[in-house]
């Protein structure tokens, strides 16, 4: 077996994988599974801006995990690598300098492992929508297979639609035979030997955790920054007193940034009121300019969403929770809709008694369901036909599905452009036409020995 680790460092935490495969069959589909997984304690590393050699400290429990995860004979030929997502796109745009540092730190604890380090680096959105849509259909095995006797067969299965919803962004990508009139928008991928033309984009600012501060900024904004402000999203009974600062302390909010002092306190109090939270996520939003024929929202274009789609991290554990806690069905966007703020208008104690072990997260499922509603419908346009494509999944099989395994296989070429050659299918096939005819044979030889054996006894009789 050979292995390959990937830290995917994200805005609110990191995650290490560990992938194996058969160290013959580097070219192999389908082979790559998920060995182990290791959630990093504490925040993502952009959260170490004022310290960022803790950044690296951080990793250290799962890399030492990974030492004893991996056989120690297999350690230097294991390649390691780190990607950072939008949480560190975030900081680079704040504070290139500080940015470099806390990459430097992590690279820093990286080397001291006796893994080959191949490179710690900040994704684009575009890549880390891209990487996802490749990790999905690679585990799903819709870009190519093993037919049962070892021949390469390309399945007559069209590939799926990948949604992803992070800390601080989301991604949509999607196969599409329409035109792409942005080319910043157009990916053209080459996978054995067939060609790809997907629809990426990656919108920054709309990953969860940066929408709830969006969010805040607005409330606050409409009530002019009174030292009580009545919140619709937060349940009846829910209330926090927060710091301007940790509103305002990222590049989604800064532009809303108000004169008054950011040490100043301001009190939120939990109303309820689904159609007025509503209301206020929809700001987050501007469905109004456009400049291409069609625009999902903030003026980008989007074809229109064909054929199956896969949506994972936030949105699966967001689905999940109207599903297992709320005990409510998701088929249709008005299943999400009505979820949502049956959501809103359940008070704080009774949350508290569906799941006391979400209690950190608890608030904000009523704006985070409205969000996922709003962004699916209003913002992609999945409507009554096309929304019951989407799977809210977290893994396929066993292995976790985001850009982490799309990113490796990229970087180790264990996805090869071209249609790969016969020659190790060729063997494959020899080694099973000659298991054929052993079992042929055998059968044979025990039919007629059976024969025989029947034959002897009647001439005995």
């Amino acid at each position: 077996l050979q292995y390959g680790i990937v830290l995917d460092a994200g805005s609110s935490h990191t995650a290490m994988f560990i992938y194996k495969w058969p160290a013959d069959k580097e070219n192999d589909t389908g082979v790559v599974s998920e060995h182990g997984m290791c959630d990093v304690e504490g925040p993502g590393i952009s959260s170490y801006s004022l310290n960022p050699l803790a950044a690296g400290t951080s990793l250290e429990h799962c890399l030492n995990q990974a030492l004893r995860n991996v056989p120690k004979e297999k350690h230097a030929g294991t390649p390691l690598y780190l990607g950072a997502t939008a949480g560190m796109r975030l900081l680079n745009i704040a504070d290139p300098q500080v940015s470099d540092a806390v990459l430097r730190a992590v690279a820093a604890t990286l080397k001291m492992y006796p893994f080959d380090f191949r490179g710690a680096k900040i994704l684009s959105g575009e890549e880390e929508g891209v990487f996802g849509w490749v990790t999905a259909n690679y585990l799903l095995e819709n870009f190519i297979k093993r037919g049962w006797l070892g021949e390469w067969i390309q399945p007559q299965k069209k590939t799926l639609g990948a949604m992803d919803f992070g800390g601080a962004s989301t991604q949509i990508t999607f196969e599409t035979t329409d035109m792409i009139e942005n080319p910043r928008n157009e990916v053209m991928l080459k996978l054995y030997g067939q060609a790809y033309k997907v629809y990426t984009h990656s919108f920054l600012c709309y990953g969860r955790d940066q929408v709830l501060k969006r969010l805040l900024s607005k409330l606050l904004q409409a009530e002019r920054y009174q030292e009580t402000v009545s919140h619709p999203c937060w349940p009846i009974g829910y209330n926090k007193s927060l710091l301007l600062s940790s509103i305002y302390d990222s590049p989604c909010t800064e532009k809303e940034r108000p004169s008054i002092a950011l040490n100043t306190t301001v009190t939120l109090v939990g109303t309820g009121n689904g159609n007025l939270c509503a209301l206020h996520v929809s700001k987050l939003f501007d469905f109004t300019n456009c400049s291409f024929s069609r625009c999902s929202f903030d003026g980008v274009f989007q074809p229109e969403v064909s054929g199956n789609f896969i949506a994972f991290s936030a949105f699966f554990y967001t689905v999940d929770f109207i599903q297992t806690v709320m005990g409510r069905p998701v088929h249709l966007p008005s299943d999400l809709k009505d979820a949502a703020y049956t959501i809103c208008a359940t008070s704080w104690s009774e949350l508290l008694k569906k799941a006391p072990k979400l209690e950190k997260r608890l608030p904000d499922y009523c704006a985070v369901s409205t969000f996922v509603y709003l962004l699916t419908t209003k913002g992609y346009s999945f409507n009554n036909h096309s929304f019951p494509n989407i799977a809210f999944q977290k893994k396929a099989g066993e292995t976790s599905i985001g850009w982490a395994l799309g990113y490796m296989l990229n970087l180790t070429n264990m996805i090869p452009a071209e249609y790969p050659s016969s020659h190790k299918s060729m063997l494959y096939n020899y080694w099973v036409i000659l298991i054929l005819l052993f079992v042929v044979t055998t059968l044979t030889s025990l039919v007629t020995a059976i024969c025989l054996l029947r034959h002897s006894k009647s001439s005995v009789i």
